[in-house]
């Protein structure tokens, strides 16, 4: 019968480098409390890397800088699936997630239904803030980015370049979740996301 620890360092090693490990990816195999102290006991062996509170790295390792740590981004979304909340990109991040900006936010702010939370990864900051149920009725990945950025850049401030890069960006989405979310967002966003219709019945 193999112990916990060796369960899980089988299971850890059978991963790609860089995967993220979560406790709750364990329960089949041992009490919550086994589990923590056989993650303890393999991030001791650097068989693993904690990169936030209850979230590790298997980590891929660089000759020249030694251990590579996730992205802030892919640790907010092992967050999201671990607390099983939804989240959406706002500010900054939803400009850059689109590529209207170049700029890496330093802190990446998620809408959530979860509870508001703020976590460290390396000088990163991912800051949960809490919601209102309406604005994460969005069903489209990129429609629900574009009324973030759109907020962001502000009313009567999008540019005409901007705004082409959106719709181009927009004629991706599923139309049936277009159409879903535009009644969703402030009504200057919503007449800017309508010309991606009306490009569609010419």
């Amino acid at each position: 019968m193999q112990s916990v620890d060796k369960k899980i360092e089988k299971s850890i090693k059978s991963k790609p480098k860089g995967s993220l490990v979560l406790p709750d990816d364990y329960l089949t195999f041992g009490s919550s409390d086994a589990i923590r102290k056989a993650l303890d006991r393999l991030e001791d062996k650097k068989v693993i890397i904690r990169v936030a509170h209850g979230i590790y790295v298997r980590p891929k390792i660089s000759k020249l800088i030694g251990p590579i740590r996730p992205s802030a981004e892919k640790v907010a979304e092992a967050i999201a699936k671990r607390d099983r909340i939804r989240t959406l990109p706002t500010g900054s991040y939803a400009l850059n997630a689109l590529g209207l900006s170049t700029q890496v936010p330093m802190n990446i702010v998620l809408l959530t239904d979860g509870s508001p939370r703020e976590i460290k990864v390396g000088k990163r900051t991912i800051k949960f803030k809490k919601t209102t149920p309406k604005n994460l009725l969005v069903k489209g990945k990129i429609s629900s980015l574009v009324i973030q950025a759109l907020k962001e850049i502000g009313n009567g401030k999008v540019t005409a370049d901007e705004e082409q890069k959106i719709l181009d960006l927009l004629k991706k989405e599923n139309e049936k979740d277009l159409k879903h979310d535009i009644v969703l967002a402030p009504v200057w966003i919503q007449k800017i996301m309508k010309k991606v219709l009306k490009d569609g019945k010419d």
